[in-house]
């Protein structure tokens, strides 16, 4: 939620939204009080809305003039829009809980992060007199006791809360976020439901199959649980402010603590230029090339000096100030990067470096970014499929958003489970890399990373010497450390052998094509038993006078023929084709 300069287009566009701006459906939740039976209707209306548009997708016959790839493309591309709009519809929770999903490409289709990512909180605002109720009862005074001036009209809206400008009785300009009324007691209805609806999706055969369902909602609970919490994010904005008290070019609002609590947050008014706004920046004279590098070293800072960085970097959140320093606005979703996970970085980075896709694959099982399972060959054909493919360019060549997008593809339906820090780090680069790009054609973001990358890998070594004679010497003691271990490994082996503990997979694709084969077969022998017995009970309804009767089963029967013929067709072109 940024906190821009208020204008006339500002409070034009607010009052619209307020009279006619929004449907009834958006207006249900700026109330205090919500009806737990309506809730359970409306979301479980949209589950179960959502399950019979994938059962009808994976249909051949729901594709007029038959199915492909494009036709199939465009399904999952309408389907993505309808699921943000009704997410949008269902209201905070769901808004919040369709960005998180926005990271999770590891178990939704490409389309479906792309637009889960659009959800932006451009909602309507809610009333003045909630704004005044929601002080008083926080602040324990009245706004005239508070500030010397209030704005009734918001700066923004967002799905958590809304901005006003005020004035301090001391002169000092400040914003001040407040929450959205009901907003705890939605949550707590909503995710009781969406508890429910975890549970039937981690038991189901097979959308349950492979997913932790439930460690996703209890991540969900918890990062919700922390944005509503405004004293945790008064405190994220302090922490951002100390790390970066060495750079004068970042600007972070100061907090005012006497005016917080955990539903209003007082925050130094600094008012910026969208970082978006390109032709507002060159009439303002501001260097759009330089504020792109800023813009992307400013991330780097907060990942390798304190590991502590905004997870929401989108354009509404970055402002720049008249003298090109970039602002920070809304610390309510931050993450963490531990010194444990740098080290396992490193790993992987030494893995991409010498394309080794064995290395790379255990080093981000080690990570928790993948999933270990019986069969790791795929995944780690994919890897080094990646790697052989994609990484020929030099460093500095690569684009974030093709490297994103090619894990995307690589990690869904696989056992990669990118936690929410490694997704919320590589969104935040794309989204830069974007605004960059939009600020300056020939900005590339890998460019600017590499010197920090270097950084890294130098500063995780120390003084211990040169980065490669390490390696290599580590190599070194890994294979006489093999070498050494190997009788014992050969001797363990020859043990299972003997006890039969051994299992030896062997897949045959032939074999394989014959089971299906016949499974066909079989399925089409069935319709045509099903199809002759509707047809002799239509015949012998018919020869009893009972012709109205007869329709029914001939109807049947001649439904199940359309199946058989387009089952038969499929079992023809699959003899041709092998």
């Amino acid at each position: 939620m940024s906190f821009l300069p208020d204008d006339s287009v500002t409070n034009q566009r607010y009052a619209k939204n307020m009279e006619t701006g929004y449907s009834d459906k958006a207006y249900r939740w700026n109330r205090e009080n919500y009806s737990s039976r309506r809730r359970f209707v409306d979301i479980w209306s949209f589950v179960l809305t959502l399950m019979f548009k994938l059962w009808l997708y994976n249909k051949t016959w729901s594709y007029t003039g038959g199915v492909t790839e494009v036709k199939q493309a465009a399904r999952r591309k309408a389907q993505a829009i309808w699921i943000r709009t009704t997410l949008l519809d269902l209201g905070p929770t769901f808004i919040k809980v369709g960005q998180l999903f926005s990271t999770r490409a590891d178990i939704f289709p490409i389309e479906y992060v792309e637009e889960l990512a659009k959800l932006q909180d451009k909602v309507p605002a809610f009333s003045y007199e909630q704004v005044e109720a929601t002080i008083e009862k926080e602040l324990g005074k009245k706004i005239p006791e508070l500030f010397q001036s209030f704005e009734p009209i918001p700066l923004a809206a967002a799905s958590l809360g809304q901005v006003h400008k005020a004035v301090l009785h001391t002169g000092e300009l400040v914003v001040v976020k407040v929450q959205r009324p009901g907003l705890k007691k939605l949550f707590e209805i909503d995710l009781q439901i969406l508890k429910g609806i975890t549970r039937y999706f981690q038991n189901h055969p097979k959308w349950g199959r492979g997913r932790d369902w439930i460690g996703i909602y209890e991540e969900c609970c918890r990062i919700l649980w922390e944005e509503i919490d405004y004293l945790n994010e008064g405190r994220n904005a302090d922490t951002f402010r100390r790390n970066f008290r060495g750079y004068d070019w970042v600007k972070v609002p100061r907090v005012y603590w006497r005016y917080t609590t955990s539903r209003v947050l007082t925050l130094e008014y600094v008012p910026g230029i969208k970082i978006s706004q390109y032709e507002a920046l060159e009439a303002a004279g501001l260097d759009r090339k330089a504020i792109a590098r800023q813009g992307a070293q400013a991330y780097l800072v907060q990942l390798l000096n304190s590991g502590f960085f905004h997870a929401d970097p989108h354009p509404g959140n970055i402002a720049v100030s008249p003298n090109g320093s970039l602002i920070f606005y809304d610390f309510g979703m931050m993450g963490r990067i531990k010194s444990n996970v740098r080290e396992g970085l490193m790993e992987t980075l030494f893995g991409i470096a010498q394309k080794d896709g064995d290395r790379v694959v255990q080093s981000l099982v080690n990570l928790g970014a993948i999933a270990p399972v019986d069969d790791m060959g795929p995944v780690r054909r994919s890897v080094q499929y990646m790697l052989d493919n994609f990484m020929d360019k030099p460093f500095e060549n690569q684009s974030v958003a093709a490297i994103s997008e090619d894990l995307y593809e690589i990690a869904y339906n696989q056992p990669f489970r990118f936690p929410a820090t490694f997704t919320f780090v590589m969104r935040a680069f794309s989204t830069l890399e974007g605004v960059g790009k939009g600020l300056d054609p020939e900005f590339n973001f890998m460019e600017v990373a590499q010197p920090y990358a270097m950084q890294l890998m130098t500063n995780m070594n120390g003084s211990e010497g040169n980065t490669f004679l390490n390696e290599l010497s580590r190599q070194a003691v890994q294979v006489s450390s093999s070498a050494f271990g190997l009788p014992r490994r050969l001797e363990d082996t020859l043990d299972k052998l003997e006890r039969g503990d051994v299992r030896v997979r062997v897949r045959s694709i032939e074999t394989e094509r014959l089971l299906r084969r016949q499974s066909s077969i079989q399925l089409s022998i069935s319709y045509a038993l099903l199809i002759s017995g509707f047809t002799l009970s239509a015949t012998i309804l018919v020869v009893n006078n009972y012709v109205w009767w007869a329709l029914v089963p001939g109807l049947i029967a001649a439904g199940l023929s359309v199946i058989l013929i387009r089952l038969l067709l499929r079992l023809d072109r699959y003899d041709r084709m092998y």
